[in-house]
């Protein structure tokens, strides 16, 4: 199989994913920044244009980092990071969800809209860019109270909704839109998370 990847925090979500169950595939780079993702080529294997994209044997794709983790969970489901268990799996899809809506996508929506990253294929409004990073830095607060409690943020495991907080935080502080306060609990959360060998996929 091939991963399309590029260098963005949801193709680190799969990196990590990757690297948790130590599986590697050849990885064939796509540039973002040129359009390459929405050219008339890749629109063919995957018509989202998102990146990344899993390419199967039988040129099957897959598209959507969180659709790919689904997969590859299936294919190696050790060690377990989507829930061995019904209740499991709805705790940390639950909190998978919150990082990625409620943090991950509005530090998308102010990196957007604030730096006009994408301005020559999307309308930029800077004062909404602004209304998501307020909104991103809000949130952190609901991640705060759970982690006071947790040793990870769907319990005490280390799942695909850490990976999805960690890769949204890491992205929040590359960027330099979205405030960030000082919270305990939160950072010692980082802290652990980042011990992890798998944190240095890229």
């Amino acid at each position: 199989m091939k991963l399309y990847q590029s260098p963005s925090p949801n193709a680190r979500r799969v990196h990590i994913f990757m690297a948790e169950k130590g599986i590697d595939c050849e990885r064939i780079n796509i540039d973002i920044r040129s359009g390459e993702n929405i050219s008339a080529p890749y629109l063919a294997k995957n018509p989202g244009g998102g990146v990344p994209m899993l390419e199967l044997d039988d040129g099957t794709c897959i598209g959507e980092s969180v659709a790919i983790c689904r997969y590859l969970e299936g294919i190696h489901p050790e060690p377990n990071l989507l829930g061995s268990t019904a209740l499991s799996s709805a705790q940390i899809e639950m909190w998978q969800r919150r990082a990625e809506q409620k943090f991950f996508f509005e530090v998308a929506g102010a990196f957007r809209n604030i730096t006009g990253f994408f301005k020559d294929r999307e309308t930029c409004v800077k004062e909404w860019g602004q209304v998501c990073a307020k909104k991103a830095t809000a949130s952190l607060a609901m991640f705060e109270k759970q982690l006071a409690s947790h040793s990870y943020l769907a319990g005490d495991t280390f799942s695909i909704a850490d990976i999805t907080l960690v890769a949204a935080l890491d992205f929040a502080k590359q960027i330099k839109v979205v405030e960030i306060p000082k919270l305990d609990h939160i950072e010692r959360w980082y802290g652990e998370v980042n011990e992890r060998p798998s944190m240095s996929a890229t």
